[in-house]
């Protein structure tokens, strides 16, 4: 593994999901594979679960970490070529990741989705350009189309959480106040679709994900329809990807409550937090025992710990 920019880095699903179980229960048994190495970690963008558990990940492999949040910390930077830099960005990306490859070994970075220009947000820009400007490995820790640590740290989950040989998994779109990117929907569409299951996406018409990205994946427009018999429930807001970036429905009417959980199979409820509660879900479904966003999150870990793993095994 050169980069971890998407899930299609992991040739075997499957196979990375049973290393990281391995790894949980011996976190430690690399930590001389890191020794006098540095992952740098860049945030265009805020972070909790993604910071933290990358840089435990990093620990438990002996590596050091070098954090920078680029939107209060660093020169603004220009990201087109032949440009006159006369403008407010002052240094160009050719510059900022040939230095950045100078001190770390490894680069992950985080930078979101601007949502109001498709065509540069599905570019990739910032870890496009890192990537190609960079002489080390660069690592998404979420991008403007794609979580795929996230999307990993939740195939971990559901296989931890499966008593069925195939489970019904249901990705439903939920009520938010802003509008968000469609990373974690993308990335949890293009892992599920991985499994041995049966997946189907609920949402309000006008807010399909990318066809590219669903493909044959049944789209369902009634919640209550799609939740039946469903054995996981991963609610997420995302903003419409045709009218890109905009916010076309602000009723509650589709958040998930624990009246609507009676629909399924007494499924298990997934989302990759922060959530807004009695928003997107009600408490009584966030705080039931079925709940699994507190060992999502701690999944994180050893989802980055594997990836990083890889890349410093590949030398």
């Amino acid at each position: 593994m050169k980069h971890f920019i998407t899930l299609d880095a992991i040739p075997d699903l499957n196979n990375a999901v049973q290393e990281i179980r391995t790894l949980k229960k011996d976190a430690f048994a690399f930590e001389q594979l890191g020794k006098h190495k540095t992952l740098g970690m860049l945030f265009f963008n805020p972070s909790l679960r993604t910071r933290l558990s990358t840089q435990k990940a990093a620990q438990h492999l002996g590596l050091k970490t070098m954090v920078m949040n680029f939107s209060n910390e660093a020169w603004a930077l220009e990201f087109e070529d032949g440009t006159k830099m006369s403008g407010l960005r002052s240094e160009h990306i050719k510059e900022a990741a040939a230095v950045v490859s100078q001190y770390c070994d490894v680069v992950a970075i985080r930078a979101f989705a601007s949502l109001s220009d498709k065509q540069k947000d599905e570019e990739e820009q910032v870890l496009n350009n890192f990537a190609r400007y960079a002489s080390i490995p660069v690592i998404n820790m979420e991008s403007a189309t794609a979580h795929p640590l996230q999307a990993l740290a939740d195939a971990v989950t559901i296989h931890e959480h499966t008593l069925n040989k195939r489970p019904k998994i249901v990705l439903t779109w939920a009520p938010h106040p802003k509008a968000l990117p469609h990373a974690v929907g993308n990335s949890f569409s293009n892992m599920v679709q991985r499994l041995d299951a049966d997946y189907v996406i609920a949402q309000p018409k006008g807010y399909e994900l990318d066809p590219r990205i669903t493909k044959n994946t049944p789209l369902i427009y009634n919640q209550e329809e799609a939740l039946e018999g469903a054995d996981f429930v991963y609610a997420k807001n995302w903003c419409s990807y045709q009218e890109y970036g905009k916010i076309l429905r602000t009723d509650d009417t589709w958040m998930l409550t624990a009246e609507k959980m009676k629909l399924t199979n007494n499924a298990k409820f997934m989302h990759c937090l922060p959530v807004r509660r009695n928003v997107v879900v009600a408490d009584d479904v966030l705080d039931n025992s079925n709940s699994l966003v507190i060992q999502q999150a701690n999944n994180r870990t050893y989802a980055a710990q594997w990836v990083l793993k890889q890349i410093l095994q590949n030398g």
